[in-house]
């Protein structure tokens, strides 16, 4: 529903706000921040500023709407469902549109970031079917997608206790590891270290039954979204995956944009799921709905950008490794929901869904280092004379993401930074 929240002309008193990449008026993402000596308690992300939603409560403002977000966590908030996110969008808007009240904010830049809901678990789909592709070209030529991908989303469960907030920093793991010229495997730091541009789904309204969701219900239990970063390492996934999949070689770290962009905040951006090639097989009915085909993708151009220690130590910005767009999943983020609780799983307040890396059809747009250096065969040129196969310890990766329509104002996720350190 697009409403008057997202006028782009509506003002707002919040120095920054106005024009801002990620946070203007018209976004009004939730999290969990601590402001310099107080306790963690939930927030919305406006220009440089966090609103202060614990001030705003005890100062009678919002008509109580706040009361849920003055936790540690945005769970209670979020578990309210959909009425609970718009009547508190539609007056956190009218408060940043009114009277100034500048003893309600916060410097973001003076604040620490948190998860902003309680991870129960974790699950990574693989939605992006040219990441997919481009992966099975890599390990199958011949035929790079299997049978069942173009049927059914394809995931698996990950660790939730890893999730961590942007700006955490993360250590090489250490694992199996076996080249192919290798008698037998050795244990070590990852070799092959990479990042994975994905978007995260978080569930709001939990559905605890054993019946199976209808997917025309789907999207009403989803809160927001924001980025992921899947982090691999492709040689200890590559020695221990078969025959179950992955395990270490993904458990050991996931960073999150810490802001939580709602489905209202995206209205104008909803599109159509893209048409399928003909040949392909028409989705069971179970996974198709003509509303969420009309409208339920997301229009977002999603980036990836590299400084390693050495940039860093000469002033040099970020290099930019990729550009693609969310409108490259093979499904929309309510058929993953769907297909997730169809066989009874419950899903909870909190879980945390990843799309699966995003790629897109055109060279420079790899949503992972496997994909751009071929495996690690074709090392990447980075300004001032670097290159990689893989990441090495310093590098420091950032995912964005925004929203663009014309007519509307421009909104964002806010960076996804991860920095990597050496094994311990």
């Amino acid at each position: 529903m697009i409403d008057e929240t997202h006028d782009p002309a509506l003002p707002c008193w919040v120095p920054e706000a106005a024009g801002h990449p990620d946070f203007p008026i018209q976004n009004l993402p939730l999290g969990i921040f601590s402001p310099p000596g107080g306790t963690p308690r939930g927030g919305v992300a406006i220009g440089g500023y966090i609103l202060d939603l614990g001030a705003c409560h005890a100062a009678g403002l919002l008509d109580g709407l706040a009361e849920a977000a003055i936790d540690l966590t945005l769970d209670a908030l979020l578990t309210q469902g959909v009425a609970a996110r718009r009547a508190l969008r539609s007056a956190v808007s009218r408060l940043l549109s009114g009277p100034s009240q500048p003893a309600l904010l916060h410097r973001a830049t003076e604040c620490s970031v948190h998860l902003p809901m309680s991870v129960g678990d974790y699950t990574d789909f693989y939605a992006g079917i040219h990441h997919a592709t481009n992966v099975g070209r890599l390990l199958r030529a011949d035929v790079p997608l299997t049978p069942n991908y173009k049927w059914m989303p394809l995931g698996y469960h990950g660790r939730a206790s890893t999730v961590r907030p942007s700006g955490a920093p993360l250590r090489r793991p250490n694992g199996q590891r076996k080249r192919a010229t290798d008698a037998e495997p050795s244990f070590g730091p990852s070799r092959n270290l990479d990042y994975e541009l994905e978007l995260g789904i978080w569930i709001g309204t939990g559905h605890a039954t054993d019946a199976p969701m209808p997917i025309g219900e789907a999207a009403s239990h989803i809160a927001g979204f924001c980025l992921l970063n899947d982090w691999s390492a492709r040689d200890i996934q590559g020695w221990e995956y078969q025959p179950l999949g992955p395990f270490l070689g993904k458990s050991f770290f996931t960073t999150i944009s810490p802001w939580i962009v709602t489905p209202e905040a995206l209205a104008p951006f909803r599109a159509a799921q893209p048409t399928r090639p003909t040949d392909d097989p028409q989705p069971l009915p179970y996974l198709w709905d003509e509303a969420d085909q009309a409208g339920g993708a997301l229009g977002l151009t999603l980036e990836i950008w590299i400084r390693t220690a050495a940039m860093r130590a000469a002033g040099m910005p970020p290099h930019r490794l990729a550009r693609s767009s969310a409108l490259d999943l093979y499904w929309t983020p309510a058929q993953l929901v769907a297909h997730h609780a169809s066989n009874g799983c419950n899903l909870r307040s909190g879980d945390l869904l990843g799309s699966g890396t995003i790629s897109s059809a055109t060279q420079g747009s790899e949503g992972s280092l496997l994909e751009l250096t071929r495996g690690g065969r074709e090392p990447f040129a980075l300004a001032g004379g670097e290159s990689r196969r893989f990441l090495e310890d310093g590098d420091e990766v950032t995912l964005t993401g925004h929203a663009v329509r014309d007519g509307f104002a421009t909104i964002g996720f806010g960076p996804c930074v991860g920095t990597v350190l050496s094994a311990a």
